[in-house]
């Protein structure tokens, strides 16, 4: 069976000359703007941003690297919790990138666990330049608490989140439909909620070129 059969249909609903035109817009030049530890060390932009968040390890970095097509662009580290701060991306003077900490099992203190979502939940509510939250969930475990407590947060902000399922290369071919099928029905009960959920793998680039052009969409880039 071919990887595209054993992962999904990733590709309905995009058509060849808007996957085109997204691989070209993230091909162009992708540059680290700032790290923001706190509300007021974030950088003010005038560009789209579309923001990436989800549990720690879940594999937030890997997927802003694939999706620029760049290994190191974003740190990835095995070690969950290795994001610590916000850190912005410029991609081709037409949008930003925006790499959240993780949320749930880092292994830190508690305190610098809520000093985190602290600022992730302040730019959330605040940023009127974000147009989009990818929501990373691991399809190997689904949608877990905290994913649904980020998903009242960002339903009571009105900020329009997507789940991205991350690491369906990791599972069978007819799991795969299933955690689709699962993390739509958790999609369709929150409002802020995008209906359609994206299956991706950074290790394959599965998916990879329909998140690109579903985020070129929805920047207007």
């Amino acid at each position: 069976m071919s990887r595209d059969k054993r992962e999904g249909d990733a590709s309905e609903g995009r058509s060849p000359e808007e996957i085109e035109a997204a691989r070209k817009l993230f091909a162009g030049p992708c540059d680290f703007i700032s790290g923001a530890a706190s509300l007021e060390s974030l950088t003010p932009t005038t560009w789209p941003e579309v923001a990436f968040a989800g549990r720690s390890n879940v594999g937030k970095s890997s997927l802003v690297n694939a999706l620029t097509g760049r290994r190191t662009l974003a740190r990835v580290s095995a070690k969950p919790g290795h994001t610590r701060q916000i850190n912005f991306f410029d991609l081709a003077n037409r949008l930003v990138l925006v790499d959240l900490p993780g949320y749930g099992f880092a292994q830190v203190s508690r305190s610098m666990k809520e000093t985190w979502q602290d600022l992730a939940s302040a730019y959330l509510r605040g940023r009127p330049t974000l147009v989009r939250v990818c929501l990373l969930i691991d399809s190997r475990h689904g949608v877990k608490e905290s994913d649904r407590e980020t998903m009242r947060n960002l339903d009571k902000a009105a900020v329009s989140y997507q789940i991205v399922l991350t690491k369906v290369d990791q599972l069978k071919a007819a799991d795969v439909p299933r955690a689709v099928a699962a993390a739509e029905a958790v999609a369709r009960k929150h409002g802020a909620a995008h209906p359609v959920v994206l299956p991706t793998s950074s290790e394959t680039g599965f998916g990879i070129p329909e998140l690109r052009a579903e985020i070129k969409a929805v920047a207007g880039v």
